[in-house]
């Protein structure tokens, strides 16, 4: 949907409805109280219609990711290992092959912090490998971490950081967490997309920087994010179109009939509506972004749900109970 900002393939294909998805796959499974929706761009023509490169899209949305619940935590971070696996494995690297994990994002902004807390979890092992035994090296491989900043901060591209790191550590594999942009106030904070095309930091919210992928790195890239944003014109949207339901339920049949105000707003396309709100707030509010009061702590939660499920998809040593027991 147009000048609506989203990260999320999942509600990019969704505005586009089932005769519109030529050259995209989509296939939802639900486990418990989770939802896996998979999308596999398989051509130029799918490349096209959703406006984003060829390659897979997996998208984990559970209410319980942001609530502070450590078994609901565990069972999303199972089902994030055994994808993030598959997508390691598509691209074929080797067991034991290098991996950088990257921290898009700034420290300083709680919305924004996600991938520098990640990066903190992370099990690093690259600078111990050679003084491990042949007991514990065998199950771990060479893993680096680094937030590098925002080029706000830094006066440095991003992109320019990550390709100086991949061409001296060498990996075989990059992994970039980021904060993203959502098109739905109820996928905010609960909400995990993990992709094996790479990323471009900024998109969802119209500040796109350097794209970090293959072709800028040279090795793949697996991107993992969470949207924990929604801008105030969606935001004021959804808002209202919650309203509306309410009142259609509650206002006697003659009055909904007769009120001018209600014919208008329901006879408006979604679209239209949208840029009548994000034209209403623009000269007071700005290109502004909202998100939960609560969004401390849930970083906090989701960066160890993160963190560890690298952590376990990468190391094959490392599982859930040295989890439990020592990292969680």
């Amino acid at each position: 949907m147009q000048n609506i900002y989203t990260d999320l393939a999942m509600e990019v294909a969704e505005g586009l409805g089932d005769e519109h998805l030529a050259g995209i796959e989509m296939d939802t499974v639900q486990q418990g109280n989770v939802k896996v929706t998979t999308i596999h761009v398989v051509d130029e023509q799918g490349e096209k219609i959703l406006g984003k490169p060829m390659g897979s899209y997996i998208t984990i949305e559970s209410p319980s990711i942001k609530e502070n619940d450590f078994l609901a935590h565990e069972e999303i971070m199972g089902i994030l290992v055994r994808q993030l696996a598959l997508l390691r494995d598509g691209l074929g690297i080797d067991e034991d092959a290098a991996v950088l994990v990257i921290g898009l994002g700034n420290k300083d902004v709680t919305p924004d912090a996600l991938g520098p807390q990640v990066v903190s979890k992370v099990l690093v092992t690259r600078h111990i490998m050679e003084a491990l035994p042949d007991e514990l090296s065998s199950g771990l491989r060479p893993i680096a971490a680094l937030a590098p900043g925002v080029m706000g901060m830094t006066g440095i591209e991003t992109a320019e950081v990550v390709k100086g790191l991949v061409n001296n550590v060498r990996p075989q594999l990059v992994i970039a967490i980021d904060a993203l942009a959502a098109r739905s106030i109820n996928r905010i904070n609960q909400t995990i997309q993990m992709t094996d095309t790479g990323i471009s930091p900024g998109a969802g919210v119209g500040n796109r920087r350097a794209a970090l992928d293959k072709e800028t790195l040279g090795v793949p890239v697996i991107a993992i994010g969470v949207p924990t944003v929604v801008d105030a014109a969606t935001f004021v949207n959804d808002a209202l179109d919650i309203f509306l339901a309410q009142m259609a339920e509650e206002t006697p049949q003659h009055l909904r009939d007769g009120a001018e105000f209600f014919r208008m707003l329901n006879q408006l396309e979604e679209r239209d509506k949208h840029a009548v709100i994000r034209n209403s707030l623009e000269p007071s509010a700005g290109n502004m972004f909202v998100t939960p009061k609560e969004i401390g702590e849930v970083v906090k939660w989701l960066a160890g749900i993160i963190a560890n499920g690298i952590n376990i998809a990468m190391h094959k040593s490392i599982d859930m109970d040295d989890i439990n027991r020592f990292m969680y």
